[in-house]
């Protein structure tokens, strides 16, 4: 596996960590416990990494030196290709012919690399993008660059050499049809998972509410939370395309309407602008609700899940998510998620049944639909247990078995080409 520019061994939350970092390392552990062996090339970011770590049995990630340590942003990285690929050769020239069976890539860049690693050792190349340009472009939140056209002619080029691309929806799967022009035979969709162990609603019984809000508030008190009132978690990088500025606008729109003003809990890092938090943090105060909006730093998974216990909804207010893996993780922590109807989110969150889904991205509009679901336990309950049962169909040995499935379909159309 190819991750250039961003480490599955990294914090998501920040920078340019996120959902790929988990979907790569936990689809690499469920490949090992089906039998793979699973190496991940990254780029080194700091002269103290190991320059091979074993992460899980049969999964080691491997710093690669590509350019400076330190100080390159990822629109800086496509001038250090041709060194990463290099790298990656190097080490494949250690092992016997035909080590690697199959090279999959994440994200466009790494797919120029596994482009001329799958040909040089006559493998088939898998790709994942996990977000196109052209759909970023396509919704951009206010203030956003849009996605340069060099970016938009690699994953041209990656799509037209891949043996199989995976996406994560059927709406994705249509947009590489459609805006890439990929041969529908080549395009395979797989779901990511979660971890359903790790993620759970904890030891209260599912279907007592009273029992589920006294866990609540002790989850809540453990965290340093508001005990009352209402908990409104957003968790993820703080820049424009995930769109948590629209959250504090809400709360400001509710605070003008005279009723309950929840807490919005805000558990992310910067990412793009070093300043994204204190601008976050600075609009609050504007809106006049700067003592109900509290920011954290990312945490790990293992303390993210008290978080999504302790919250009464959790928001995902992006402007466009290929899948949405807040909002999985969130419902099978068995909390309702209220998400904007784009992309991925569509599918991962059943309106009505596990969440709601919102249309747009209007402060008014949001303020309506949180307010009227933070004021109804009885509904808040109910999708809560639904959200837990619509969790069940995501696990991440069957989105390895499938994986595996899709390698071997690689596999026969390399073969034919």
């Amino acid at each position: 596996m190819l991750s250039v520019h961003t480490s599955p061994l990294d914090q998501p939350g920040t920078g340019d960590a996120g959902g790929m970092n988990v979907y790569v390392t936990e689809l690499s552990r469920a490949l090992a416990r089906h039998g793979a062996q699973v190496e991940i090339f990254t780029r080194a970011t700091s002269s103290a990494q190991e320059a091979c770590v074993e992460v899980a049995e049969g999964v080691t990630v491997r710093h690669v030196v590509a350019g400076p340590f330190e100080g390159l942003d990822k629109n800086d990285l496509p001038g250090q290709l041709c060194a990463f690929t290099a790298g990656v050769l190097r080490a494949e020239a250690h092992r016997h012919v035909g080590w690697y069976d199959v090279v999959h890539t994440h994200y466009w860049l790494s797919g120029q690399v596994g482009w001329l690693a799958a040909d040089r050792w006559d493998v088939p190349l898998v790709h994942t993008m996990h977000t196109l340009a052209r759909v970023k472009n396509a919704a951009l939140a206010p203030g956003d660059a849009p996605e340069p056209l060099g970016r938009i002619i690699g994953e041209e080029q990656v799509v037209a050499e891949s043996d199989a691309l995976v996406a994560s929806t059927d709406a994705e799967a249509q947009d590489l049809v459609r805006d890439y022009a990929a041969d529908p035979a080549r395009v395979h969709v797989v779901p990511p998972g979660v971890d359903l162990d790790l993620f759970s609603p904890g030891p209260a019984p599912s279907g007592d509410p009273a029992a589920r809000a006294a866990r609540r508030r002790a989850v809540r008190a453990e965290l340093d939370l508001p005990l009352d009132g209402g908990v409104v978690l957003f968790a993820g990088r703080v820049q424009p395309l995930k769109a948590p500025d629209l959250l504090v606008r809400a709360l400001g729109a509710l605070a003008e309407r005279g009723g309950p003003v929840p807490t919005l809990v805000v558990l992310g890092g910067p990412s793009g602008r070093p300043t994204a938090v204190r601008e976050l943090e600075a609009l609050a105060y504007q809106a006049g609700v700067a003592d109900r909006v509290v920011t954290r730093p990312p945490v790990p998974r293992e303390e993210l899940v008290r978080y999504y216990r302790a919250a009464d909804v959790v928001a995902v207010p992006s402007h466009n998510e290929s899948f949405g893996l807040v909002a999985a993780e969130a419902q099978a922590s068995g909390t309702p998620v209220v998400a904007a109807a784009v992309g991925g989110l569509l599918s991962v969150v059943e309106d009505g049944v596990s969440g709601v889904l919102v249309p747009g991205h209007d402060p008014a509009t949001w303020a309506r639909e949180l307010g009227d679901l933070l004021a109804d336990d009885a509904r808040r309950d109910a999708l809560g247990v639904g959200a837990r049962r619509v969790s069940q169909r995501l696990g991440w040995d069957e989105a390895a078995l499938r994986m595996l499935d899709v390698y071997a379909q690689a596999k026969k159309v390399r073969a034919a080409r």
